[in-house]
């Protein structure tokens, strides 16, 4: 699990990119049963989702968010971590002016009946409050079915960048703000998915791949702080263990873990983590992190997790 911290754009923007779904497409996209759709046609009907989305950002529909996001929704904004109500207030306000964009990469997957993930690569030239937006970000939406509509449930984006050019971090403190609060009280679920954050972490620190594969699904994939994919198991396990890992990494804490349950079988949680060492050279700033867990008989298993650098706010 790469970290890094630099310049991005704050994922209320890149949240806007992703989530603006057009609600005609919405209420005919027909939810396909756990393990019965095609790969190529959860990924059509995902990303034109996400594609619609930019039409209606150039807009600014705020009542488009109403019925688009689920009561459920949390994210990560501009100081932290949202809710719905916070979000529709952050991604209505984004003053922005797109000349043009395009999605690509696109890879979707189910994590449970009615609980849908996709990845993909949003390129983009255009500015947001003055702010030039990342020419490519990586970016994750999971999306649950309500009825006869896939809602919004949960995004996080980050910005492409070569690990090994990124700048480097500065010491600093996270300041709280006030809608930075755990959105869910800390419910044994929430607890349960939590200790098994903690136990892959820990064997993500030594760089021990058995340990790491023992807490993990059998299909996982990992957006990295650097906006690089990781679509397989493998692939993952081969660039946190052994020579591959770039990271020297003495302790770990985490904060302000909250916890959200989409279907019986899926839930995920979002925190604060703080890991002392470096990556690549550079000091590992905060981190902004979302995991997501699949019901593996009475085991939770990670399948999915995005990181995204914290903002640091000097004292």
């Amino acid at each position: 699990m790469s970290v890094r911290q630099a310049v991005v754009l704050p994922s209320a923007i890149l949240l806007a990119l992703s989530l603006h779904a057009g609600d005609t497409f919405a209420d005919t996209a027909a939810a396909p049963a756990q393990g019965t759709a095609s790969a190529g046609s959860l990924d059509a009907t995902l990303i034109a989702l996400d594609r619609s989305a930019y039409d209606a950002w150039k807009t600014r529909n705020a009542k488009f968010w109403d019925t688009f996001l689920a009561d459920g929704f949390a994210g990560w904004g501009a100081v932290g971590r949202l809710d719905k109500a916070a979000a529709k207030k952050e991604y209505t306000g984004a003053d922005c002016e797109i000349k043009s964009f395009g999605l690509s990469n696109g890879q979707a997957r189910l994590l449970g009946k009615g609980v849908a993930l996709i990845t993909y690569v949003a390129s983009v030239d255009g500015s947001c409050a003055g702010q030039k937006v990342p020419a490519d970000s990586r970016a994750a939406s999971v999306y649950v079915r309500d009825g006869a509509r896939w809602k919004g449930a949960f995004h996080a984006g980050d910005t492409i960048v070569d690990p090994k050019a990124a700048p480097a971090s500065s010491a600093g403190t996270i300041k709280v703000e006030a809608n930075d609060t755990d959105l869910t009280e800390r419910d044994a679920r929430t607890n349960a998915m939590l200790a098994v954050e903690k136990r892959l972490w820990e064997a993500w620190r030594l760089h021990d791949a058995e340990k790491m594969a023992a807490e993990m699904a059998r299909e996982i994939s990992f957006v990295d702080i650097f906006g690089t994919y990781f679509p397989t198991k493998a692939e993952g396990l081969k660039a946190w263990s052994g020579s591959a890992a770039g990271c020297d990494v003495s302790h770990i804490a985490f904060t302000d873990a909250a916890g959200r349950m989409l279907s019986p079988t899926v839930g995920f949680i979002t925190f604060k983590a703080q890991a002392d060492g470096t990556c690549f050279g550079q000091k590992i700033g905060p981190i902004w992190s979302s995991s997501f867990y699949v019901k593996d008989g009475d085991a939770w298993k990670w399948t999915f997790g995005i990181n995204i650098p914290g903002r640091v706010h000097r004292g």
